[in-house]
């Protein structure tokens, strides 16, 4: 396994964290799966055998039993793993189950804690973006549940970049906790976090933690244009990550599958591999149902494609030149930083545009 610093901290996390969306299937998240104690326990040790230190969860994960699920497991082993957890989504119906108000971060930690069995959160999340609280009331929040030892680092999920760069600048100027994580989306299939959360975690050291890095297992082989499993989540009717263009898709999955064919690999641990080898990011939040899917996406981490496989990768899964990025591709390219070749560079091949 390999070991990467989170963004500019000194936390070390496996490249291949566990992520525990799939435990207890309460409610909605059955349409992914309802993995009990039993199984739970099973792929946890299956994850830490295969140097996994990390394993991600939520409050809102089949309504706290993920968290509760996670923190049976690891009881007297605790301290050997990292755990990140996240609150703000709605937990219950009434006004204040919802939000990153301070009321609702440190009421929503210290009931995690307690279904977790532990005395801290390693990284705790922001788990969505709230419009309608200052950002310095949710960083004073998480500046007490630092003081207090509940939290060791803060972090955000699912913050557009501007969200991102202004609790920066807010923790900055107040002295509060910076996020030193965020946790998104990105494939190969949903690039668009290229064009600011990416080359704001290499310009800010802000670690990526990506989450659902198969596309909920669209990349993972099991899903070509003439055949869907019966039982995935998308047949259960799960829609997320939203497929805006399948034709692209099914292009994107194509070149998975041949490069994967070509090297004897499973499709899985491409794209993964393709995902680990980009700028900024910090781990792989990767879920699944069975040891053997484990293994092998805990293998990707090991895995190095060649240039020219990256090249066709990137070819084939290219994002739109969005203003004002071919602007400055025509007019600036000579001045680029670290942070501005996260995009620009794979545009390299383009003239004027």
């Amino acid at each position: 396994m390999e070991y990467r610093t989170l963004g500019r901290s000194g936390l070390k996390v496996s490249a291949i964290a566990m992520g525990t969306f799939s435990f207890g299937g309460e409610g909605a998240f059955a349409k992914v799966a309802s993995q009990g104690v039993a199984e739970a326990r099973r792929l946890v040790d299956v994850c830490i055998e295969g140097g996994v230190n990390l394993f991600d969860t939520a409050n809102m994960y089949s309504l706290g039993r993920s968290e509760a699920i996670l923190g049976e497991v690891l009881e007297g082993r605790r301290d050997e793993v990292l755990i990140s957890s996240k609150a703000r989504m709605r937990i219950g119906p009434g006004p204040n189950d919802e939000g990153a108000s301070r009321y609702h971060i440190i009421r929503e930690c210290e009931r995690s804690l307690k279904r977790l069995r532990t005395d801290h959160i390693d990284i705790y999340l922001m788990h969505e973006w709230d419009g309608l609280t200052p950002l310095d009331e949710t960083l004073a929040a998480l500046d007490t549940l630092q003081r207090q030892g509940k939290i060791r680092y803060a972090g955000c999920s699912n913050y557009s970049g501007w969200h991102v760069m202004k609790a920066l600048g807010i923790a900055e100027r107040e002295k509060l906790p910076r996020f030193g994580a965020q946790q998104i989306h990105y494939t190969l299939e949903a690039r668009e976090a290229e064009y600011e959360l990416l080359p704001i975690a290499v310009d800010q050291g802000v670690g990526t933690m990506v989450w659902s890095p198969l596309a909920a297992g669209l990349l993972s082989g099991a899903f070509r244009r003439d055949s869907r499993p019966a039982d995935s989540r998308q047949a259960a009717g799960w829609s997320e990550p939203p497929i805006r263009d399948e034709e692209r898709l099914w292009r994107i999955v194509d070149c998975v599958v041949e490069i994967a064919e070509a090297r004897d690999l499973a499709p899985a641990q491409v794209a993964l591999a393709w995902t680990l080898s980009r700028p900024g990011v910090s781990t792989l939040v990767v879920g699944g149902l069975s040891e053997t899917q484990f293994r092998q996406n805990i293998a990707a981490a090991e895995l190095k494609l060649s240039a020219d496989e990256l090249e066709r990768l990137n070819q084939v899964s290219r994002p739109p030149y969005l203003y004002p990025y071919w602007h400055q591709h025509n007019f600036a390219a000579d001045r680029f930083c670290a942070a501005d070749d996260v995009l620009h560079d794979n545009y390299r091949d383009l003239g004027l545009v």
